[in-house]
């Protein structure tokens, strides 16, 4: 399959690596189609929100092995500053570690900030662990901690994996910090699958302005003269990357997505932890599919966020039946959220391809235009699915696992197969909401039928049926049970708006007449 991979032809003019093919070795028949390289690049960088930028060198880490020691070595090789954000952060060896290299760079006079995701740590690491970072001179601040002015606010997120060095290296990937991604060979527990990329050249500029604008949620901006400039970071090598730094509401990304699966030719091969796609998303890959294209989806086959798994599969059918492969990790927990396609378009990062991400949370991928990266990603896609099991449809439509035997050449790894399945200490209030919406979505196609359900989402029907079933009676048996929670949730939202609005209004009548409302940091 290898093989027949790399032989494939792919057009001259495939709209994904239009913006990338500038090179003076271009056929000449290249100068014809220049006009729609250009509009594929400005579709592509305002769809995104992020603009192309070259000069770059990016290499792929796998799991923990390689990603931790590359991160701790650019931590003790820091200078001037290290900015460090990550959604989960365990007080454990891994952690420790990372709480030692960061004290160590903080006490030889190095700017080392951290921003650490409440929700995500509130289990996890300990005020101890934090506060010894503190007292060895670490900035150390929580993302977005319950504001009773805010009552729904801790629903978004800080969900981004990232490290910078002195504006000289990058790390953005999926891993959060923590024994579990590494494994523990004591227990017989084997390393969570997991992908990161390491980044040199201008578009580290973009990492660090993005921890900027996060750093500023939390308090106290950056000094604008701390932050570079693209064109002050030499070039490092030919790679040309967008660095999507989303936040919540914008959906640049989801937007992005879309138009890959609309865009793509040939290949399109996703690898995602929680996958509960949108609607619209789960049309875009079936029409792809529908349209010849190689459409592949990577998802564990065990979840540590365990009420996930079955909504996830719950839409299986609708992918399988228009063509799309699925495959089920069999080790433990994937939690790697890449994609690559056409063999020219490859992402990394910590987006995972539902709501909770594409709208909700603050996340950071790296996109890469660039062949030789894509080609490794495509390699590694096909390493992953020797060690997972694919999806298919039987008769009835009823999903089912393929066997070994009928794989079509897939070799599953023993080691993987039989690895242990692990648990995670803390999940994710965004993956919870992300089903929630598909078991909404599920219950509003009966409802307002909308849509024609398959036998495959029966369980997610009967599942919503139970549980309004059970709201129903305690309504009837115990109102007050409903009733005074839902009195607490209003009076406290209320209270918020009024507040809200004073603060606004007096804002209002301070500002000096003919001057607009004062700029942010996120507006620079």
């Amino acid at each position: 399959m290898r093989a027949i991979l790399r032989s494939r032809h792919r057009p001259e003019t495939v709209p994904l690596a239009a913006s990338n093919r500038t090179d003076a070795c271009a056929p000449p028949a290249a100068t014809d189609t220049a006009p729609l390289r250009a509009l594929a690049e400005q579709a592509f960088s305002r769809t995104a929100g992020a603009p192309l930028i070259g000069g770059n060198a990016i290499r792929l880490l796998r799991d923990a092995e390689e990603n931790y020691p590359a991160w701790l070595e650019a931590i003790g090789t820091a200078e001037r500053s290290v900015l460090f954000e990550n959604y989960i952060v365990h007080d454990d060896a891994i952690g420790s570690q990372f709480a030692d290299a960061l004290i160590a760079r903080a006490r030889q006079g190095v700017r080392v900030r951290l921003v650490y995701d409440w929700l995500g740590c509130l289990r996890t690491a300990s005020r101890g662990y934090w506060a010894r970072l503190r007292e060895a001179g670490v900035e150390v601040r929580a993302f977005n901690p319950p504001r009773w002015e805010s009552p729904l606010g801790w629903l978004s997120r800080n969900h981004r994996k990232s490290l910078s060095v002195d504006d000289r290296v990058a790390y953005v990937s999926g891993l959060c910090i923590g024994q579990v991604w590494a494994g523990d060979p004591r227990r017989g527990t084997g390393a969570w699958r997991d992908t990161g990329v390491e980044v040199r050249g201008p578009a580290v500029a973009d990492v660090v302005h993005a921890f900027a604008r996060a750093w500023a949620e939390t308090g106290s901006p950056i000094p604008a003269d701390e932050l570079p400039r693209r064109e002050a970071i030499a070039s490092a090598g030919e790679a040309a990357l967008r660095v999507l730094a989303t936040m919540p509401s914008v959906a640049g990304l989801y937007r992005l997505d879309q138009m890959i699966a609309a865009l793509a030719r040939e290949t399109l091969w996703l690898t995602d932890a929680y996958f509960v796609g949108t609607s619209s998303y789960v049309q875009a890959l079936r029409q792809a599919a529908m349209d010849g294209v190689d459409v592949r989806l990577l998802v564990p086959g065990a979840s540590d966020i365990p009420l996930l798994s079955p909504v996830s599969r719950g839409g299986y059918r609708s992918l399988l039946e228009a063509g799309v492969r699925v495959y089920e990790w069999n080790g433990p927990m994937l939690h790697a959220k890449s994609a690559v396609a056409d063999g020219r378009w490859a992402r990394v990062g910590s987006s995972n391809l539902n709501i909770a991400s594409w709208m909700g949370n603050w996340e950071l991928d790296v996109a890469a235009e660039d062949e030789a990266f894509a080609e490794e990603m495509e390699e590694t896609y096909l390493a992953d699915l020797d060690g997972a099991t694919e999806i298919v449809l039987v008769a009835h439509n009823r999903v089912r696992r393929v066997d070994a035997a009928s794989r079509r050449g897939l070799r599953r790894r023993a080691a993987g197969s039989g690895a242990p399945r692990q648990r995670r200490a803390s999940g994710s209030a965004g993956q919870l909401a992300a089903g929630a919406i598909r078991v909404g979505n599920t219950f509003g196609a009966v409802i307002a039928n909308r849509r024609v359900l398959g036998s495959a989402e029966a369980k997610t029907m009967a599942t919503a049926g139970a549980l309004l079933g059970v709201v129903a009676l305690v309504a009837v048996l115990w109102p007050r049970l409903l009733a005074w929670p839902l009195a607490v949730l209003a009076g406290w939202s209320a209270l918020a708006l009024l507040v809200g609005a004073h603060r606004l209004h007096r804002k209002g009548e301070s500002a000096e007449p003919g001057q607009g409302p004062p700029q942010g940091p996120a507006g620079r």
